[in-house]
């Protein structure tokens, strides 16, 4: 279906498929007189939805890479069936549905919406951490289906004075760092892409990836997903962090081996982890970590609040509108393409 028709003064189409997204997004483009917005069918109709997208300008792709149907990730193929295309724009920080590398190649745009639901996502990292640390699940779960047993069994940890090591100290972890002073932590971060009195102005102590292993209490992910990143902890990372410390991610699943760090669990190295992303979303009931008492998990949902969706929506929906007044968006993924990409837009007009 079509949410809002086509006039003469909005040359520009923006195609999304029926996935769930906040209404601001399709309130935003209908108000723009900029461009029009087409809903297409994510499932049960592939003809449909490909023909819409063949005449797609911009594309508003899930994020969600195990939600979205195959066929319509932005992959080489689906570029070579729409020729028209010049602006995607991922649904959230992560684009691991899009081939950047092929949207380069063919002239288009890609945005994501890094930081729009940073702060989401930082607090998740604390709901983690304090689940683990003061044993909230075992505790909501015992008084559910136990009699007889004394509150000392149940007795956690304080996280003040603890040290936390972020693994990527962006738009995400700088926010995790604010948080962690405030609840009198010692914060300390990797970042490869930082410089040390950068780092230091976020809000923590640069450590290289060994000392950070070896030193934090707790180790947190803040990473992207990429050809850098995948496979980073394995068992050989796991062995290197400190006995009994916690390892937590609201990162990507792919970065953490999952065998490896049920191993790291179970023979009692580690002390616990705080799990939101998997390598399959969501895990199996019967996914091994699921089964440890000392594993706090969720689906994905470090940025699926309220808030985080809205901001996302509209960051995604003012981009995208940005782009076709020849503006330069704010989140660019692929910034060395976007001189060839305004030149497209233009040629629209």
């Amino acid at each position: 279906m079509r949410t809002s028709a086509p006039c003469d003064n909005t040359p520009y189409n923006i195609c999304r498929l029926d996935l769930w997204v906040d209404p601001v997004f399709d309130e935003l483009v209908a108000a723009s007189g900029v461009a029009s917005l087409t809903v297409l069918p994510s499932r049960g109709d592939d003809a449909r939805t490909l023909a819409g997208l063949r005449s797609a300008h911009a594309y508003h792709v899930s994020a969600a890479k195990d939600e979205l149907p195959r066929p319509w990730f932005v992959s080489r193929e689906l570029i070579r069936e729409c020729p028209g295309l010049v602006c995607v724009s991922s649904s959230g920080a992560g684009f691991d549905t899009i081939d950047v590398e092929a949207c380069t190649e063919a002239g288009i745009a890609v945005v994501n919406q890094a930081g729009m639901n940073a702060y989401s996502v930082a607090e998740m990292t604390f709901a983690l951490l304090l689940a683990l640390e003061r044993r909230v699940v075992l505790s909501h779960n015992r008084l559910r289906t136990e009699n007889g047993f004394t509150r000392e069994s149940l007795m956690g940890h304080e996280i003040r004075g603890k040290r936390i090591g972020l693994i990527g100290i962006g738009q995400i972890g700088r926010r995790v760092a604010e948080i962690a002073k405030g609840f009198g932590m010692h914060v300390m971060a990797f970042d490869p892409l930082l410089d040390a009195d950068t780092i230091r102005a976020r809000g923590a102590e640069p450590a290289d990836f060994e000392t950070l292993l070896k030193h934090a209490d707790i180790v947190s992910l803040h990473c992207p997903l990429d050809a850098r990143t995948r496979g980073m902890f394995g068992a050989a990372q796991y062995a290197a962090m400190k006995p009994g410390a916690l390892f937590l991610t609201t990162a990507r699943g792919g970065i953490h081996d999952e065998d490896a760090l049920h191993a790291a669990l179970v023979s009692g190295h580690l002390g616990g982890a705080g799990l939101d992303v998997w390598l399959r979303e969501p895990p199996g009931n019967d996914a091994p970590l699921l089964q440890l008492s000392n594993v706090v998990a969720t689906f994905h949902t470090g940025g699926v609040t309220h808030e985080a969706r809205r901001s996302v929506a509209r960051g995604s929906a003012e981009q995208l509108l940005m782009m076709f007044r020849g503006e330069r968006p704010p989140r660019l993924v692929n910034p060395e393409v976007w001189e060839r990409a305004a030149a497209r837009i233009a040629k629209l007009a």
